[in-house]
């Protein structure tokens, strides 16, 4: 169905008397198109990207590829079926488009001409293709996938019903060849990886089109992802060697541009790569010692290219993203793109890797597909995406920042409605993002389980803040909440709160705070550990620390965070943990969680639900069925966000909706 506010866009653009309407509301939020991962022909003549859009009949988001035209600026929509279409990537001449459909259910390989026909499958696997890189020989495209059942493995599932054996029933992932892209219907595809010995994460084909570069780990389980090491696959033979085994994570390889040397990324063998920085590293393809490139780039790099020019990465600058450069023989790096307060991601590189393009954005602006030259950036604007907002008064973002209780300089995004009056006195809604690694920034998008335009247009100040852990701010910035979260996090956080109201601009007496999954611990802490505010949400979060390790799916986490594990160190657990405050906790809580989630199980949910009950505390907790960690469908979202509304509503403004 085509959404009404499209149809009110229009009649807004052509009417001569143009009147803007209030905010969004949270169904226009939602209904918002976002633009993502912008491939750039071998030529840099044409870019591909996807469109997600929300589909309220089939209560899904579905993506669908659009192609540019660098020169005009001409784009049109190349994919339009049922469900989505994404991860384009263009053979080697350019002259076709291969991409991942799950029109048929699982995901499968498709080819399309980039200029018009009916879309070819290449593809039936029957657990459908996990992703897959072209062949420079344009002849070949290698994909990877899980493995299907084995015919002992549906013999046991007939004759027992279904189960899983914890820890020991893994299903591996591995790396296929199609060997021919002619035929009419889905080809036999050959498999170039077998057994149990490891489970295939990134990969990507040398140049000359003869080897596979490759990370692997003992199995797919996340509490091993520190056991990813590199292979390189000669796809002659299809032997296998590993050259890269250092301890911690070795991943995403990059193959120089002569095929003689490999760049990856790594932890270069320290056992807290959860919140250190992840290095950029080159090594011959026929193995030997590793080099450390980016010791000097105090953030995560993240490897994208290597070129005749130099190996091309991107990162976080505190609320500004980049792209970089670094020359592998000297080590110098430079900064690519500007102004300082750009926010560009999602790279990709033309053949010749003197073109490029990406998504950004400056402050208060919605992100678009934009290219530029690599060496001389002069940015220009592909897609018009932000016209979605010309409706709406839409509120202002800007970076600020203060001291933390411990003198740390914290930084933060605050929102303020579009009719701010510096002489008022404000609500104040924190949102807190998860993470912690995770990082807010001040570029303008939909509105996602918290409806923020619609708490401004209402009359509150929202601030974002980027607390300690937060990416952007370097590794000892990242550090600082190891055996302190909560406590520092609350400090950062009730820090940011008070110096709002130091400025004249915020009543102390109608404060909030909300987040999801980090952010919903945050919040929790908040709830218990804290009377300063008058209402929380706490979505997805962790009330108990030895809870959470004993069912989530990512238990390093929390041992490298907290530095041990509940039967060693239970003195940390405790005092990080939510639940052991919750003898003082006072404040209305709403609680939200997925059925389904693994990375924090809902025992977390219930624990602090019936804590709160036991103490008299106001609170009502909602479960959103079969769902895991993130509410994934429009109709299940506008409910968190209705929700949070009508919560807030109550307690912030004292309004019963």
């Amino acid at each position: 169905m085509k959404p009404l506010y499209f149809l009110a866009l229009l009649a807004y653009l052509v009417s001569p008397n143009r009147v803007l309407a209030q905010a969004p509301s949270i169904v226009q939020s939602i209904d918002m198109k976002s633009v993502s991962n912008p491939q750039l022909s071998p030529d840099g003549k044409w870019v591909a990207y996807t469109v997600t859009k929300t589909n309220w009949d089939e209560n899904t988001f579905d993506t669908d590829i659009w192609l540019a035209n660098t020169n005009t600026g001409d784009h049109f929509q190349l994919t339009n079926s049922k469900k989505s279409n994404n991860s384009a990537a263009w053979s080697p001449d350019g002259k076709w488009l291969a991409f991942l459909s799950t029109r048929d259910d699982k995901s499968q390989l498709y080819l399309i001409s980039p200029f018009g026909g009916e879309a070819r499958p290449l593809t039936k696997f029957e657990t459908g293709v996990t992703s897959f890189k072209w062949s420079p020989t344009g002849k070949q495209i290698v994909f990877s996938a899980t493995v299907p059942d084995s015919k002992v493995d549906k013999e046991r599932k007939d004759k027992y019903s279904d189960y899983e054996v914890v820890r020991d029933d893994y299903k591996m992932a591995h790396l296929y060849l199609l060997d021919s892209l002619t035929n009419e219907k889905p080809a036999q595809a050959k498999a170039l990886t077998k057994g149990i010995g490891f489970s295939v994460g990134s990969f990507v084909v040398s140049p000359d089109g003869k080897k596979i570069a490759f990370d692997a780990s003992k199995n797919p389980d996340l509490i091993n992802g520190h056991t990813s090491d590199l292979y390189v696959l000669t796809l002659g033979d299809t032997i296998t060697r590993k050259i890269v085994s250092l301890k911690g994570p070795d991943q995403n390889p990059v193959w120089s541009p002569d095929g003689q040397q490999i760049a990856f990324t790594t932890a270069n063998e320290n056992e807290f790569y959860f919140y250190t920085n992840r290095l950029i590293a080159t090594i011959p393809a026929s193995g030997g010692t590793p080099k450390i490139l980016t010791n000097t780039f105090d953030e995560n790099a993240n490897l994208l290219e290597w070129t005749s020019d130099g190996i091309l990465f991107s990162g976080y600058q505190k609320t500004a993203a980049h792209l970089f450069r670094i020359d592998p023989a000297t080590l110098k790096t430079e900064r690519l793109t500007k102004p300082d307060n750009l926010i560009a991601t999602q790279f990709s590189f033309s053949k010749d890797g003197q073109q490029m393009t990406f998504v950004g954005a400056l402050s208060n602006q919605y992100a678009e597909v934009q290219i530029s030259s690599v060496r001389t950036f002069t940015p220009k604007t592909l897609t018009t995406l932000g016209k979605q907002l010309a409706l709406f008064k839409i509120s202002t973002r800007e970076v600020v920042s203060w001291k933390s209780v411990d003198g740390n300089v914290i930084e933060g995004i605050l929102i303020k409605p579009a009719n701010f009056d510096p002489t008022r006195k404000y609500p104040l809604l924190v949102v807190i993002h998860g993470g912690p690694t995770g990082i807010d920034l001040p570029s303008v998008t939909a509105d996602r389980y918290y409806p923020i335009e619609q708490f401004t247009a209402k009359g509150a100040l929202v601030l974002r803040p980027n607390y300690r852990g937060s990416a952007g701010y370097g590794s000892k910035f990242r550090a600082l909440n190891v055996k302190n979260l909560g406590l520092g996090d609350y400090d950062d956080v009730i820090s940011g709160v008070d110096y709002l109201i130091g400025k004249g601009i915020v009543d102390k007496d109608k404060v909030g705070a909300m987040g999801w999954s980090q952010g919903g611990y945050i919040s929790a802490f908040i709830t218990t550990y804290s009377d300063r505010f008058k209402a929380t949400s706490v979505g997805a979060g962790i009330s108990n620390w030895a809870t959470y390790y004993q069912n989530t799916d990512i238990t390093p986490f929390t041992r490298q965070y907290l530095q041990g594990t509940p039967w060693d160190n239970a003195d940390i657990y405790q005092k990080t943990s939510p639940i052991s405050y919750v003898s003082r906790a006072k404040t209305p809580t709403l609680i939200q969680h997925g059925e389904l989630d693994r990375r924090v199980p809902i025992a977390n949910a219930y624990e602090l639900r019936l804590a709160l009950e036991d103490k008299g505390v106001p609170v009502k907790m909602v479960v959103y069925k079969g769902f895991g960690h993130g509410i994934t469908k429009p109709k299940p979202m506008r409910q968190v966000m209705e929700e949070n509304y009508r919560w807030f509503s109550k307690y912030i403004w004292g309004e019963n909706l």
